[in-house]
């Protein structure tokens, strides 16, 4: 190795203390958007408002509110529909909740890297499964076929 490539970090050009600062950085920031989205609440509703369930940003469910006109003891199927919806209802605007204090920090976009790795939703509306670029091999992963 020349003097050249050692005072360039020693891999041409690349400064690993310059990128390990920046990754360090980038993790300080993804913790405080987590912990700062985890103070955070959600309450998410069906029926009108008869089922209630509040949540933190973080994913904790902590309060179930039912309403006394959504309880029917003959319609009971009724009741876990909306208990269904507003779990649904709850876990969107958690993943909404996230997707934004995620997006506040300016992250690069990764692609489809970046969904894996948890740093954000990929919206594209391509085949996420393919990670290896290989579209037309019709069974999957190479070292996966028949």
């Amino acid at each position: 190795m020349s003097d050249d490539q050692a005072g360039m970090g020693g891999l041409g050009g690349l400064d690993l203390g310059a990128l390990m600062q920046q990754a360090q950085a980038m993790q300080e920031q993804v913790m405080a958007a987590q912990e700062e989205q985890a103070a955070q609440t959600v309450t998410g509703s069906a029926g009108g408002g008869k089922i209630m369930i509040e949540a933190t940003g973080g994913g904790e469910f902590r309060k179930v509110t039912i309403h006394p006109d959504a309880v029917d003891p003959n319609d009971i199927e009724l009741l876990e529909e909306l208990m269904l919806a507003a779990l649904h209802d709850t876990t969107s605007q958690i993943a909404e909740l996230q997707e934004d204090s995620m997006g506040s920090i300016g992250l690069p976009d990764m692609g489809s890297l970046g969904g894996m790795l948890g740093l954000g939703a990929d919206d594209d509306d391509e085949d996420d499964d393919d990670l290896f670029g290989d579209h037309d091999d019709p069974e999957g992963t190479p070292g996966h076929g028949a």
